[in-house]
């Protein structure tokens, strides 16, 4: 039975004002399943090319936070899993931010979101 999920891709957007970004994950949500999970993955050349000026370790810190708010860690991790993945979602301008969330119907979203990597974020 395929159920309703929906996610966006996480961009590093070096530069705000300028509007260019590459994509550095995903965050998906199936409510009917009970599923939320970032996954991401930054090219350590395409980032020293892309985002000269930025600190590596800080972008991979600010990662793993919004993987850990996901796995249901610190204060906002404590929120039900659609609050979760809205303030995961939420509109930024900050050096991090996601696109306009996008639906779909799976099976299975551990495979979807893999899936979904490959398309949107892996070379």
């Amino acid at each position: 039975m395929k159920h309703l999920y929906e996610y966006a891709v996480i961009r590093v957007v070096p530069r705000v004002e300028r509007e260019e970004f590459f994509n550095v994950g995903i965050i998906l949500y199936c409510k009917a399943l009970r599923f939320l999970q970032v996954k991401w993955e930054v090219d350590p050349n395409k980032f020293k090319g892309f985002c000269k000026g930025m600190d590596w370790q800080d972008l991979q810190d600010y990662l793993k936070t919004f993987e850990r708010i996901a796995e249901g860690e610190g204060p906002i991790g404590q929120f039900p899993l659609a609050e979760r993945f809205r303030w995961l979602t939420a509109t930024r301008s900050t050096v991090v931010q996601t696109s306009k969330i996008h639906p779909g119907l799976t099976c299975d979203p551990a495979a979807k979101i893999q899936h979904l990597m490959q398309e949107l974020v892996l070379p």
